[in-house]
């Protein structure tokens, strides 16, 4: 990846399109067993940032060998940042949870605000565990909002930024109205700033049975774009606009959906 972008090369479908390994079953069984693997290691507590951006890098390896193509714009914006941000995104898949560790943590530490089923998944758990989320439970937004701004608080002050999806799940469309400002009033009290990121992955879509193993579309190109900083200034909503702005036009350009009422 150079300064600014990263682009899936040209050539990278040239193996699987002789061999035909762009099948969703191939693509499940060697995501279990790149999770398999990572579980292990996370088990005996030697899953470290290393450890994670490496198996970040695999999945986005597997992910080109099955036809994905990425367009990852803006990443200059992480060498321009000092001290710790929260990444606000919108939530399409599973592609963009395991992505972010190989775009994120190779420029500073880095966790998430996932749900308490993620810590407790037989497979995902000591994974997950490992990275100190801060772990809401869904059902209780007032202790959720507690939770998130008492742990994120220390969390930033101690140099750890923090990704937050403020959609309550996963969702191809974009709803504004579905998208709310926890991110933004994060970053004021903390005193940090936000970082926007739009992303389109319905390339790996949600699976009816499982939802982390659904059905792959190669007609489906990755878009992923992070946004210069904002500070942040009083309640956050005028941020917060800027944000879901920032998404809402980016999904447009890319042909994704977006629903404003």
């Amino acid at each position: 990846m150079d300064a600014d972008s990263y682009y899936t090369p040209e050539n990278s479908r040239q193996w699987q399109d002789k061999l035909s390994l762009n099948t969703r079953v191939y693509f499940i069984l060697c995501f279990i067993g790149t999770v398999l693997r990572t579980r292990r290691i996370a088990v005996k507590g030697k899953y470290d940032k290393a450890a994670w951006i490496d198996s970040s890098h695999e999945i986005l390896r597997l992910i080109e060998r099955c036809g994905g193509i990425f367009h990852i714009t803006g990443l200059n914006h992480m060498r321009e940042i000092n001290g710790p941000v929260v990444y606000v995104s919108n939530h399409m898949s599973t592609l963009e949870t395991m992505i972010f560790p190989g775009l994120i943590a190779p420029f500073r530490d880095v966790t998430f605000v996932v749900k308490d089923s993620l810590v407790k998944h037989p497979f995902f758990g000591h994974v997950m565990r490992s990275r100190n989320p801060i772990v809401v439970s869904r059902s209780n937004s007032r202790e959720d909002l507690m939770t998130v701004m008492n742990k994120g608080k220390d969390l930033l002050s101690k140099g750890m930024s923090i990704v937050i999806f403020p959609q309550s799940t996963r969702n191809v469309a974009f709803k504004p109205s579905e998208f709310n400002s926890l991110g933004v009033k994060l970053a004021s009290r903390a005193g940090v700033s936000v970082v926007p990121v739009a992303i389109k992955t319905d390339f790996w879509k949600n699976g009816r049975i499982i939802k982390d193993l659904g059905p792959i579309d190669r007609n489906k190109p990755i878009y992923i774009e992070f946004g210069a900083p904002i500070p942040v200034k009083s309640s956050g909503k005028e941020e917060n606009e800027r944000i879901i702005d920032f998404i809402a036009t980016h999904l447009k350009s890319w042909g994704g959906t977006v629903h404003l009422t």
